[in-house]
C-alpha cells in the first residue's frame, strides 16, 4: 500500500525537497496540508504493466493522487503525464486534478487509473530526464500494441529493433528470434521479424538510454505519434475521428490525417450539446468558414474532448499556468473548467533550475542496464519503475578511495560541501559506498543552470589521456588531482562513478557546460585575517595596483604561450599528423614570445618587490614606478613584429590544414579536450595580438592617473605611443584574423553546413530565440552573417554540436515587430524572398538587439551585388507559410531511415562553448561583445564565498571568454572549475545580505549567488568593469564609438 502521508518515498530516501512531482508552488514554499478524513484506495496502472496501490483522502483534489505517483516514481517532469480511468459510462477521461478524487471516480474498487502519457511534446530532445524517456518509450511500445501508432512496416520493424535493443542488448540471431517468438510487440509481428533482424543488426553498442532516444526520434516523425482518435461526423455526415496535438486541432479520416487547425488560426473552442465548435481567426486567403461544427456520439464525449484541447493549449502555448476566473455573483454561465499545473515553458525552465539527485531505476523488461540503471537484476519483490539503491548517496568514492575521515583536509572538504550541496534535507538512511567499493553509477547528478559548481569525478582517478610533461614554469606538484572541467572532458574510458547531465546524450561523457567541480573550502583555515593584513602592508597608491594588474595578466598570458610553446609542441612531437612546413611555421615564432615575456614578468615582479617594500629601495622612491620598465620592453617588443606578423598566417595555415587532414583535425580535437586548453585551440594563436592591446589600454590609465609633472609619466606617454603604432599597424590583421578565428569556432558547433568559412563571410551576432510553426513555439539557435541567417536545433547527439534546420538570405528581408498579431510577447517576422518565420526574444532590449543587428545586416546585403549562392547544406527544400500546419521544422516518414545515424559515435567535442551557454541562459552575444571582451581580459586573486557560507576562500581567478576560470593558484598549469557569466547579473550586497566587508560584489542568476572580494578599490572597480562587458551588452552606438577610440 503506497500511503502518501507516511511511506518514505524514493525522493525522501535521497533528501529530495517535498513535492518534487508537478507541484507548481514556487521553490522554498511548501504545500498546503493534505485534507484529513477518510482515505480511500486508488489502484493505478503503470506504464510497465505493474499495478501500485495509493490511499488518498477522500476529500483530496486529484492533484494529491499525481503528485503522489510522480513522488512515488521520483519523477521530475511529470507535468507531461496525466491519471485516465473510466468514468460510470465507461467513457474513458482525464482525472480533474482541481476536483475532490471521490466526486470523480465513484467506486474506486472496481476502477484501475491508468498513467499515462498525456502531453507529447514537439521534440523529443526537451524531456531532460533519462527516466521521462524512458516512460515515453513504455507509451510508445504500449501504442504500438493496441494499434493505435499505426506506421509501414519499414517504421514499425524499426520500431521493434529499438525497443529489442533495449530489453536484450546487442544482436545475436538466435536470441532475436526466440525473445520476438515470446513477445509480441504489433499484431502482424510474424511477418516483421526478417526486417526486425536486420534493423537490429546495426544498433550494436546502444545502450538501453540510446535506445528510447532513438525509439522516440522515430516515433516521433509518424503522423500517429501521440494522437487519441475521438470519432465524430462533420456537418455533412461524414465518419471522420478528430484529435488534439500540441500543434493543434487535427482532422482524420480513419487513419489519414485531412487536414489541421494550428492554434494561431484558433480563436475560439467551445460545445454545445453534443456539437463541438471551432471558430477560426479571419482569413482572406482561406477557404475556410468561420465556424466548423463537428458532431459527436453525445454531450460527454463532446465535453471531453473540448477539456482535453483546452489542456493542450495552455500546456504548449502558454508562459504560465492560467489565473482562474473570478466566480460570478449571481449565476454562471458556461464550464469553470481551467488547465492545472506547469505549462511546458514552466517545466523546461523548471528543470533546469530546480536541485535534484538523479535516483537509479530499473528497466522491467529489459535483461541490460544502462550507466544510470541499478547494477543488480529486480527482484520478484520489487516491480516498480524506479529503484533506490540501497547504497546509493550524495557523494560516492571511486574504488580504493577511502572514506572522508581518512582523507586530507581538502579532499573531506570537497566530500563534505558535496554533501551538502544535494538537497536541504537528510535521511538517516543515506549511505555512503563502503570502503574499498565501487560506488554506484550515477549517484550524484546536476541538471545544467542549477549548480554551476559541482564535485564531480572521483579523487584519484587517472587521467585518460597522457598528459605532455609540465613546463618548468608553473608547475604545481603535490596538489590533489580534482575532476577535470566540464568544458575538458576526456574523450577514453569514463571512471567507474562518472556521471551525466540530463541535457546530453546518454553516451556521452561530457557534463553539461554550466557544470563545474565545486571549490569549497568549508574545513580548512580562512585566510581573513591574512589577507587583512597582507593587504594593510601593501602600497595604496593606484599606480601600484595598476603595475600589479601587469603582472598578474602577465602570468596569464605566459601560461597561455605555454599552451602553444609546451604542452601543443609536446604533443604535436609524439605525432606525425602535422606537416613540417606547419611546425616550422607556428613553434618557432612563438618560443622567441615566450621567453622575451618571461624575462619581462621577471622584471615586473622585481619591480613590484621594490615597490613592496621588500627592501631599502622604497625609502628613496626611487621604484615606485612602472613606466620605465614598459617603455623598455615595448621597444623590445617591436624586434619581435616580425614573429607577430606571423601569427595571422600560422592560424589561416593551421585551419586549412586541418581541412584537409582528417588526422590532423581529430589530433587537433583531442588535444583541445585536454584539460590545459581551456580555450578553443586557434584562441591561443591569436593571444599575442590581443595583449597587445592590454598593454595599450593599461598605459592609457598610467598616463590619466599621473599629472604631467609625475617622473613615471613621461615613460609611460612614449611607451603608449610606441604601443599605439604597433596596434595601429596590426589593427587590419586582428579584426581579420577575429573573424576568421569565431567563424572556424562556429563551424564546430554546427552539423549540416557546407562552407562556413569563404572570403568575405562576417560573423554578426548568435544567440537562442524561439521559433513560432506549427509546432509551437521551439527554442532554435540562430546565427547571423552579413549574408544569410541560419537557425539550428540542439539534439541529444554524442557530439553535443547544433543542426541546422534552414537559412534565410538576408537579401530582400524585411524584418517587422508582430506581437500583436500573434500574440506572443517580443515577438518579429522575418520575411526572405522564399520564407518566412516567426521568432520570439525572451526580453525586449534581447529582440531589439537582434532587429537592430538583423535591419544592418540586411542593408550591407542590399549594398552587395545580389543575393548571396547556396552555401549551406542544410536548406529546408520547401517554401511555407509559417501559418501552416506542417512547418519547416517537420520531417516526413521518408526521413526515418536517416535517423538511425543521428546518434552514431561522433568523436568528442567541447561542450562549453559560447554556443551552449547562450542556448542554456537564452540569450545572445555579438561580435562587437567578442571584441570588446578580448580587450577586457583580468586575471588575479579573489576571494569568494557562496551564498550559505561563513568563510572566504582565495581563488587565483582568470576572466576571459566571457567566463571565470577558478584556480588553487597562478601555478596551476589548468583551471579547476569555471562559471559561464552571460545572463548573470552584476550588483553591490545589499545590507540584508550581511556581507560587511569591503570591495564585494555579488553573482546572481536565478538562485545562484557567489560573492567575490577585491583586494583595493581599483581591482574592486576593473573587476565590476570587466565583468559587467560580459554580463550586459552595450548599445551599438556606444560599442562602435568604443571601437573608433580604441582603433580596433
Amino acid at each position: 500500500m503506497g500511503e502518501i502521508e507516511q511511506k518514505p518515498t524514493p525522493a525522501s530516501r535521497l533528501g529530495a525537497p517535498e513535492n518534487s512531482g508537478i507541484s507548481t508552488l514556487e521553490r522554498g514554499q511548501k504545500p498546503p496540508p493534505t485534507p484529513s478524513g477518510k482515505l480511500m484506495t486508488v489502484r493505478i496502472q503503470m506504464l510497465d504493466d505493474t499495478q501500485e496501490t495509493f490511499e488518498v483522502p477522500q476529500r483530496a483534489p486529484g492533484k494529491v493522487l499525481l503528485d503522489a505517483v510522480c513522488n512515488h516514481l521520483n519523477l521530475m517532469e511529470g507535468d507531461y503525464f496525466g491519471l485516465e480511468f473510466p468514468d460510470h459510462k465507461k467513457i474513458m477521461v482525464w482525472l480533474d486534478l482541481l476536483k475532490p478524487i471521490a466526486k470523480q471516480i465513484r467506486r474506486p474498487k472496481h476502477v484501475v487509473v491508468k498513467f499515462v502519457v498525456k502531453f507529447f511534446p514537439p521534440d523529443h530532445t526537451q524531456l531532460q530526464e533519462e527516466l521521462t524517456r524512458y516512460l515515453f518509450a513504455l507509451q510508445v511500445k504500449q501504442d504500438l500494441a493496441q494499434g493505435r501508432l499505426t506506421c509501414n512496416d519499414t517504421s514499425a520493424a524499426l520500431l521493434i529493433s529499438h525497443i529489442v535493443q533495449s530489453e536484450i542488448g546487442d544482436f545475436d540471431e538466435a536470441s532475436d528470434r526466440e525473445h520476438l517468438a515470446k513477445n509480441k510487440y504489433i499484431p502482424q509481428q510474424d511477418a516483421l521479424e526478417d526486417k526486425i533482424v536486420e534493423f537490429h543488426h546495426g544498433h550494436i553498442g546502444q545502450t538501453p538510454a540510446e535506445s528510447d532516444f532513438q525509439l522516440l526520434e522515430v516515433a516521433r516523425r509518424l503522423e500517429m505519434y501521440g494522437i487519441r482518435l475521438h470519432p465524430a461526423k462533420d456537418r455533412e455526415g461524414t465518419k471522420i475521428n478528430l484529435a488534439v496535438a500540441n500543434t493543434g486541432i487535427l482532422v482524420f479520416q480513419g487513419f489519414t490525417k485531412i487536414n489541421a487547425f494550428n492554434w494561431a488560426k484558433v480563436r475560439k473552442l467551445s460545445f454545445k450539446r453534443k456539437r463541438f465548435l471551432i471558430k477560426l481567426r479571419p482569413d482572406v486567403n482561406s477557404s475556410y468558414q468561420d465556424t466548423l461544427e463537428f458532431l459527436m456520439a453525445g454531450r460527454d464525449f463532446c465535453k471531453a474532448f473540448w477539456k482535453i484541447c483546452v489542456e493542450h493549449h495552455a500546456f504548449f502555448r502558454l508562459f504560465e499556468e492560467p489565473k482562474p476566473k473570478p466566480k460570478p455573483v449571481l449565476f454562471s454561465r458556461g464550464s469553470s473548467f481551467r488547465f492545472s499545473g506547469r505549462t511546458q515553458k514552466q517545466v523546461l525552465d523548471y528543470v533546469k533550475e530546480a536541485g535534484h539527485k538523479k535516483v537509479q531505476f530499473e528497466r522491467k523488461h529489459s535483461k541490460i542496464h544502462s550507466i544510470r540503471s541499478l547494477a543488480s537484476q529486480p527482484t520478484a519483490s520489487s516491480a516498480e519503475v524506479p529503484k533506490q539503491s540501497p547504497q546509493s548517496a550524495s557523494f560516492t568514492f571511486g574504488e580504493g578511495s577511502e572514506s572522508p575521515s581518512g582523507q586530507s583536509c581538502q579532499q573531506a572538504k570537497r566530500a563534505k560541501v558535496s554533501a551538502l550541496e544535494s538537497g536541504p534535507h537528510h535521511s538517516p538512511t543515506l549511505s555512503k559506498s563502503p570502503r574499498g567499493s565501487k560506488a554506484a553509477d550515477g549517484a550524484a547528478m546536476a541538471p545544467p543552470e542549477e549548480e554551476e559548481e559541482e564535485e564531480g569525478g572521483k579523487e584519484g582517478a587517472q587521467p585518460s589521456k597522457r598528459q605532455p610533461p609540465q613546463p618548468s614554469t608553473g608547475s604545481l606538484t603535490g596538489s590533489p588531482h580534482l575532476s577535470e572541467l566540464s568544458i575538458n572532458s576526456q574523450g577514453g574510458v569514463a571512471p567507474a562513478n562518472v556521471t551525466l547531465s540530463p541535457n546530453l546524450s546518454p553516451d556521452n561523457k561530457q557534463a553539461s557546460p554550466l557544470v563545474s567541480p565545486l571549490l569549497n573550502d568549508q574545513a580548512c583555515p580562512r585566510t581573513d585575517d591574512e589577507e587583512e593584513g597582507r593587504r594593510k602592508r601593501f602600497p595604496t597608491d593606484k599606480a601600484y595596483f595598476i603595475a600589479k594588474e601587469v603582472s598578474t595578466t602577465e602570468r596569464t598570458y605566459l601560461k597561455d604561450l605555454e599552451v602553444i610553446t609546451s604542452w601543443f609542441q609536446s604533443t604535436v612531437s609524439k605525432d606525425d599528423s602535422m606537416p613540417e612546413a606547419l611546425k616550422s611555421l607556428i613553434f618557432p615564432n612563438f618560443e622567441p614570445l615566450h621567453k622575451f615575456h618571461t624575462n619581462f614578468l621577471k622584471e615586473i615582479e622585481q619591480r613590484l618587490a621594490l615597490w613592496e617594500g621588500r627592501s631599502n629601495a622604497h625609502i628613496r622612491g626611487d621604484y615606485q614606478r612602472i613606466g620605465d620598465v614598459l617603455l623598455k620592453n615595448i621597444q623590445g617588443m617591436k624586434h619581435l613584429a616580425a614573429h607577430l606578423w606571423k601569427h595571422s598566417e600560422a592560424l589561416e595555415a593551421l585551419e586549412n590544414s586541418i581541412r584537409g587532414s582528417r588526422r590532423l583535425e581529430h589530433f587537433c580535437r583531442d588535444f583541445e579536450l585536454q584539460k590545459v586548453c581551456y580555450l578553443p585551440l586557434n584562441t591561443f594563436l591569436l593571444r599575442p595580438l590581443h595583449r597587445l592591446m592590454h598593454y595599450k589600454q593599461v598605459l592609457e590609465r598610467l598616463c590619466k592617473h599621473h599629472p604631467p609633472s609625475h617622473a613615471d609619466f613621461r615613460d609611460c606617454r612614449a611607451a603608449l605611443a610606441e604601443i599605439t603604432e604597433m596596434v595601429a599597424q596590426l589593427h587590419g590583421t586582428m579584426i581579420k584574423m577575429e573573424n576568421f578565428q569565431k567563424l572556424h569556432e562556429l563551424k564546430k558547433d554546427l552539423i549540416g553546413i557546407d562552407n562556413l568559412v569563404i572570403p568575405g563571410r562576417e560573423f554578426i551576432r548568435l544567440g537562442s530565440l524561439s521559433k513560432l510553426s506549427g509546432k509551437g513555439l521551439q527554442q532554435r539557435m540562430f546565427f547571423l552573417f552579413n549574408d544569410v541567417l541560419v537557425y539550428t536545433s540542439r539534439g541529444l547527439t554524442a557530439s553535443n554540436q547544433f543542426k541546422v534546420h534552414g537559412q534565410l538570405p538576408l537579401y530582400g528581408m524585411t524584418i517587422e515587430e508582430s506581437e500583436e498579431e500573434w500574440g506572443v510577447p517580443h515577438c518579429l517576422t522575418l520575411r526572405g524572398q522564399r520564407q518566412s518565420i516567426i521568432v520570439a526574444a525572451s526580453s525586449r532590449p534581447e529582440m531589439e538587439k537582434w532587429m537592430e543587428d538583423i535591419q544592418m545586416a540586411i542593408d550591407l546585403a542590399e549594398k552587395t551585388n545580389g543575393p548571396a549562392p547556396e552555401l549551406l547544406a542544410s536548406s529546408p527544400p520547401e517554401n511555407k507559410s509559417p501559418d501552416e500546419a506542417t512547418g519547416a521544422d517537420q520531417e516526413s516518414e521518408d526521413d526515418l531511415s536517416a535517423s538511425r545515424t543521428s546518434l552514431e559515435r561522433q568523436a568528442p567535442h567541447r561542450g562549453n562553448t559560447l554556443a551552449h551557454v547562450c542556448w542554456h541562459r537564452n540569450t545572445s552575444v555579438c561580435m562587437v561583445d567578442f571584441s570588446i571582451a578580448v580587450e577586457n581580459q583580468l586575471s588575479g586573486n579573489l576571494l569568494r564565498k557562496f551564498k550559505n557560507s561563513n568563510g572566504w576562500q582565495k581563488l587565483w581567478v582568470v576572466f576571459t571568454n566571457f567566463c571565470l576560470f577558478f584556480y588553487k593558484s597562478h601555478q596551476d598549469s589548468h583551471p579547476l572549475a569555471s562559471l559561464p557569466l552571460l545572463g548573470y547579473s552584476l550588483t553591490i550586497p545589499s545590507e540584508s545580505e550581511n556581507v560587511h566587508k569591503d570591495y564585494v560584489f555579488k553573482l546572481h542568476f536565478k538562485a545562484h549567488v557567489y560573492y567575490f572580494r577585491a583586494e583595493s578599490e581599483y581591482t574592486f572597480e576593473r573587476w565590476m568593469e570587466v565583468i559587467r562587458s560580459a554580463t550586459s551588452s552595450a548599445s551599438r552606438a556606444h560599442i562602435l564609438s568604443h571601437k573608433e577610440s580604441h582603433l580596433y
